[in-house]
């Protein structure tokens, strides 16, 4: 038989003489069957055949974690309507004006850089001449009060979703605000750029999947989509009337 003994301070095994101690048990199992036995006591047996009966037992702590919920653009609406999650818009301050959900706290996880060191600088200079000159990207640092700005109006046991652009700021902004103690996070995968319009009551002179589009792209498309429609337009006349297209191509000097 299996006798098990109380001991306060440790938990100790005997397979040869078959005596289990474990913490907080004062009866023995001598008058219980075998089969009762709690699969616990026989994780525990199988662990020190195994080991031989060498190693001490060691208490571990285990912590149950809530992990955040990806939705799309839909669920993310039943979210705020029905369960009642607060929008909060991680997004710098550039696209949020041009296009927000309506009634949305706006905490930015990224903050512009004003720094005036040399190093900063020389980056802000290049930035502005690549990626702030096509994509109409602000030059940007991390907020280092975005968890304080976000407890400052929402309790850890407040239901949040996260909303950026592409769905990368509102994932690490999650993984900050879980080490903070929120547990009911949720973030729109892909961003905002996946909303259709009218899915939310939106403030702003864009949609909010255009809220992302800037600089010098904007104009490239547009030039381009004017050239790939004369462009066309010029096939299909050459296809359908090649005695005038002839007949324009004789106008003009051949090189």
């Amino acid at each position: 038989m299996i006798k098990v003994y109380y001991f306060v301070d440790k938990v100790r095994i005997d397979l040869k003489s078959k005596d289990f101690y474990l913490p907080h048990a004062d009866h023995t199992l001598d008058k219980y069957n075998k089969q009762y036995l709690s699969r616990g006591l026989a994780a525990i047996l199988l662990h020190y055949s195994l080991l031989g009966g060498r190693k001490p037992l060691r208490r571990r702590a285990f912590q149950i974690k809530a992990e955040v919920e990806f939705v799309n653009a839909d669920e993310a609406k039943k979210l705020v309507a029905v369960e009642g999650y607060a929008v909060v818009d991680v997004r710098d301050k550039t696209q949020f004006e041009r296009a927000h959900i309506k009634n949305c706290c706006h905490v930015p996880l990224f903050v512009e850089n004003t720094d005036n060191d040399l190093g900063t600088i020389v980056k802000r200079q290049l930035h502005n001449n690549f990626a702030g000159l096509f994509f109409g990207l602000p030059f940007t640092k991390p907020n280092p009060e975005f968890v304080q700005s976000v407890k400052s109006q929402f309790s850890p046991e407040s239901k949040l979703l996260l909303v950026c652009q592409e769905g990368l700021r509102s994932a690490a902004a999650a993984q900050r605000l879980e080490g903070a103690g929120y547990d009911n996070i949720a973030c729109i995968t892909s961003g905002l750029q996946t909303v259709k319009p009218g899915t939310f009551d939106s403030v702003g002179s864009k949609e909010l999947q255009d809220a992302g589009k800037a600089g010098l792209v904007i104009i490239q498309g547009k030039i381009s989509a004017v050239l790939g429609t004369v462009l066309i337009c010029a096939l299909l006349f050459v296809t359908f009337f090649p005695d005038q297209a002839e007949q324009l191509l004789q106008m003009f000097p051949s090189s």
